[in-house]
């Protein structure tokens, strides 16, 4: 029964350990998003206007599928020369333009190139690291290491949850209060949504 008692207590404060800076993230941005609208952010855009040289247009060919990666030969002059990073996400092509969208936490980029003159317009649009750490609490735009990073968590938050019930069940004889506190953190969610939530 000790090692058993040990090794639950251990699992508890690992889990806890592990969770403490997530799990305040993710309070956090809570109030931060249940209250959006009353937190105002001003958007910083930036647009930048250039012309792609003649000899990396003539090396693009529009492909068969409408939505398709941009050549190297693009994304490197774009890299080296504009310091935009496109990676492999998929552009939209037509016969004489290519639109790509690319959104991040906390804010948006697009790029159009006219294929007929070469012209390129790159808008970025920065809302704010408010914005930002709300779209991590959603795993919003942040790829998949991210989206693996909240599964993690969200596992040794259960961990963390189920331990800490087990660890009230062992001590709950010497509280009395326990087990109405846990009826009320069970219950009041359910009055709540029950009563104004409609």
């Amino acid at each position: 029964m000790k090692i058993y008692l040990g090794s639950l207590r251990e699992w508890h404060w690992i889990s806890s350990a592990i969770c403490l800076v997530g799990m305040l993230l993710f309070a956090v941005t809570g109030i931060t998003l249940n209250h959006a609208a009353q937190i105002k952010a001003k958007p910083e855009i930036i647009t930048l206007e250039a012309e792609i040289p003649a000899d990396v247009i003539k090396q693009i060919s529009v492909p068969d599928e409408e939505k398709a990666p941009l050549p190297s030969v693009l994304t490197d002059w774009l890299a080296q020369e504009k310091d935009i990073s496109v990676g492999d996400q998929l552009a939209e092509w037509s016969e004489d333009e290519i639109y790509l969208s690319l959104p991040c936490p906390g804010g948006d980029s697009w790029l159009s190139i006219d294929l007929a003159s070469g012209e390129l317009v790159y808008e970025v649009t920065d809302r704010g690291w408010i914005s930002y750490l709300n779209d991590l609490h959603k795993g919003r735009n942040t790829g998949v290491a991210w989206s693996w990073f909240i599964d993690v968590f969200a596992v040794f938050c259960i961990i963390f949850c189920i331990t800490g019930l087990l660890l009230l069940k062992r001590y709950a004889s010497g509280r009395p209060a326990t087990w109405p506190m846990v009826a009320l953190g069970l219950v009041l969610p359910w009055i709540l949504i029950l009563l104004f939530i409609h």
